[in-house]
């Protein structure tokens, strides 16, 4: 796989809450990048050979004692260098220039005026002001040597500075956010202009050379996936099915806590229509019993994720020959928070996608989307023949319905929100925002409140709508449905779900609230 692999990017992080979104932006200039805390020793930054290096921004003040730093060493290894907000703050106090704090914070919108078309703005015109946007409150007092003032806003006579001939630059604002309306095509300048990437970094490249990969080094060998229907570990699915076909079986759990339909669904398109190995486990009454009388949330996930490589284990001991290998679908943020820089963009874990089972099996891990980011892993999906419905499907929690009826989970209790669930789904997809919004779906409230249907007093179940949008579950807000979807909504799951006689919503974000309720 090294030849999409070979012109690259390297994205040095301080810290900054949208250090992904620069990756990403990169990507999308379909050019390979990576993110490293901004640690990374000078050798393997040498070793790692980017063509190009990005400084992300953070919250600190690069003159305070303790403040990130990077080492100097990277102006010299004759790379384009292009520091954003901190990045340019720092790269300015290591080349001998002072940064200061300044008079004004500048936080928000702002207009930029270019004053050079180079660097970064080698594409952008003269004449009109560029919307970016601002989030600072230190700024340039003086330029290191040889540098000369790019861009200007109102607030900072140093909007963005630059060293062409050194191929070094520094941006104050942030053009990977949205807010900065020609900031894509600005780092796209940088990598595909300054850098001298070539556009090679495509999905379709990438599922070929991952095929071809799996066939070399898998070719013979034995691989569990465990599949699950979501994006995922469906394409993890699909890409060693290509690869390496009945020496891959693909296990898919049934532990009761699914949706409507769902078993059916994923059996009939992997085994039907794609011809994987696959086998259906029906361990639904095991896991359910093992919930009884559990309210706690957490004793839910454990007792899930615990039976769940319980039975795993079980049925890969029963496949003929001796497996080595552990398909997962691991994605590029998993990597990325597990070895972020320690900054407010830090959330240290490890990640396992099937709970620790590769430590108990003591399996190799095989992850082939741990390069990818969602979208990235969506667009893989759709180059493998995957349907809309799998590929563009929101995300879904490993213990699925448990934790989505508050309080204990009971066969009767997991019907009723099956129900509320299908409808919430059908009228997603029906009103075209199923695949504008992050997650909706349906929770079932543990409390009853009084009703009146056919004149009659009712005492029976609250339901409630969690909508919500975001771009990588890290933050979330609630989404802003038309009342009349609503309205539908609440009309059909009362009129429709026996049991049920409220529907609210709920209109918290993230933070503080989480996404799921549990």
């Amino acid at each position: 796989m090294s030849e999409i692999h070979e012109q690259k990017i390297l994205v040095l992080d301080f810290g900054s809450q949208t250090t992904q979104l620069i990756a990403r932006r990169v990507r999308e200039a379909r050019v390979y990048c990576e993110i490293h805390p901004c640690t990374m020793p000078p050798d393997e930054i040498k070793a790692y050979g980017a063509r190009g290096i990005i400084l992300s921004g953070g919250p600190a003040s690069c003159y305070e004692p303790g403040a990130p730093s990077v080492d100097p060493a990277i102006f010299e290894l004759g790379v384009p260098v292009l520091g954003i907000c901190y990045g340019m703050q720092i790269l300015t106090h290591l080349l001998g220039g002072k940064v200061a704090r300044g008079a004004k914070r500048e936080y928000g919108p702002a207009k930029l005026n270019i004053q050079r078309q180079a660097g970064p703005f080698r594409e952008c015109g003269l004449d009109e002001p560029q919307p970016v946007w601002m989030s600072h409150g230190d700024r340039i007092e003086k330029m290191p040597q040889g540098f000369e003032t790019l861009a200007v806003t109102a607030n900072s006579p140093v909007a963005a500075m630059g060293d062409p001939e050194r191929r070094i630059y520094g941006v104050q604002f942030h053009p990977e956010v949205a807010h900065t309306h020609g900031g894509a095509a600005m780092l796209a300048a940088f990598v595909l202009g300054d850098c001298g990437c070539d556009p090679i970094w495509t999905m379709h490249n990438f599922a070929e050379a991952t095929i071809a990969d799996f066939k070399e080094r898998l070719g013979g060998q034995k691989v569990i996936c465990a599949l699950s229907g979501g994006v995922d570990s469906s394409v993890v699915a699909l890409l060693l099915h290509k690869a390496i076909g009945k020496d891959l079986t693909s296990i898919f759990v049934d532990n009761g806590v699914l949706r409507a339909g769902e078993v059916a669904e994923v059996a009939g398109l992997f085994r039907d229509v794609f011809g994987l190995n696959l086998v259906v486990v029906d361990a639904a009454d095991l896991f359910l019993d093992r919930l009884k009388g559990i309210t706690d949330p957490e004793e839910k996930r454990r007792i899930i994720g615990h039976t769940f490589i319980e039975v795993f284990d079980a049925e890969a001991a029963k496949i003929a020959g001796e497996v080595q290998y552990l398909a997962q679908g691991t994605l590029y943020p998993d990597v990325i928070e597990s070895v972020s820089f320690k900054g407010p963009s830090a959330v240290i874990k490890s990640h396992h996608n099937v709970g620790g089972l590769p430590e108990k099996m003591k399996l190799k891990l095989v992850e082939p989307l741990r390069e990818l980011f969602k979208d990235e892993c969506r667009e893989v999906g759709r180059e493998l023949g995957l349907p809309e419905t799998i590929v563009s499907r929101q995300p879904f929690p490993g213990p699925g319905l448990a934790i989505r009826i508050m309080g204990e989970v009971t066969r009767p209790r997991l019907a009723t929100l099956r129900e509320a669930d299908a409808i919430v789904q059908e009228e997603m997809r029906a009103s075209d925002l199923y695949t504008k919004v992050w997650q909706s779906f349906a929770v079932l409230v543990p409390v009853k409140t009084v009703g009146v249907m056919g004149d009659e007093r009712t005492y029976e179940d609250v339901v409630a709508l969690r909508i919500v949008d975001s771009v990588d579950a890290m933050t979330a807000d609630w989404s802003r449905v038309p009342y009349e979807i609503l309205a539908r909504l609440s009309s059909r799951i009362i009129n429709e779900v026996k049991g049920v006689n409220r529907v609210v919503l709920d209109i918290s974000s993230k933070p503080p609230s989480t996404i799921e309720w549990e």
